[in-house]
């Protein structure tokens, strides 16, 4: 292990590595698929480099970067050494996108991530989006029963409200939030962060650099491929 400090997400005792590894970008929405070994070769690096917090979705691919990850996790013995997020609540049913939240809904994804990923427990389990058709107070009585019966450790939402976080808090103490955050993405910062600072609950900030705006290099979007999110501008947050 070198250089990465390691933090207390939140306040109910997940200790992660202060960078995360998100894995969305290797199977979906930033182009094509990459290939399946380079992706485990950067798994790979990014654990020996300290780097062990990894942050997934049975949303990605669909499906299949969990799949990816359990390959890493279990032919690679990395199980031990990383922190596993990943994320329910977004699916497709036929062309159309559905945010399901729903006591049996949310079980079926979890027992279907567990398997996927190929291990007992996952360390934080994410609605990756809040089913506004139902009181998120039912949705965080199935997540406690998760936990209680030892399938999740921690529990986190993702790009939730402030007063919705408030009201899941009360029913379970929330560990993350997971948002869009980065020098572009500011508006977080009026009501979100504070209210996640007041309650003790970790931020976990997807797309710090912009999407790769940021990041080293020009950037054309004429010259990504159609596949690739970021040439539908305004991006929608869907990840």
């Amino acid at each position: 292990m070198t250089g990465v400090r390691r933090i207390k997400l939140g306040s109910q005792g997940l200790e992660v590595s202060a960078q995360g590894l998100g894995c969305n970008g290797m199977s979906a929405f930033y182009g094509a698929p990459k290939p399946e070994p380079e992706m485990i070769k950067l798994i790979h690096h990014a654990i020996k480099s300290g780097v062990t917090f990894l942050d997934t979705s049975d949303f990605y691919g669909p499906k299949t970067n969990e799949i990816l990850l359990g390959k890493r996790l279990l032919k690679g013995g990395a199980r031990e050494n990383v922190e596993l997020g990943t994320k329910f609540g977004i699916k497709y049913e036929g062309d159309a996108m559905v945010i399901r939240g729903d006591p049996t809904y949310v079980r079926a994804a979890c027992e279907a991530s567990l398997q996927r990923l190929g291990v007992d427990c996952i360390d934080l389990y994410y609605q990756h989006r809040i089913d506004s058709r139902l009181p998120i107070e039912i949705t965080m009585g199935e997540l406690k029963k998760l936990v209680e019966e030892g399938k999740i450790k921690y529990i986190g939402l993702s790009e939730a409200s402030a007063s919705t976080i408030r009201r899941a808090h009360v029913v379970y103490p929330l560990t993350a939030i997971q948002l869009e955050w980065s020098l572009w993405s500011r508006d977080v910062e009026e009501e979100i962060i504070p209210t996640c600072r007041e309650l003790g609950i970790g931020i976990v900030a997807y797309s710090p650099l912009g999407r790769g705006f940021l990041s080293s290099g020009p950037k054309l979007i004429e010259k990504l491929e159609d596949s690739d999110i970021r040439k539908k501008w305004p991006i929608p947050k869907l990840i």
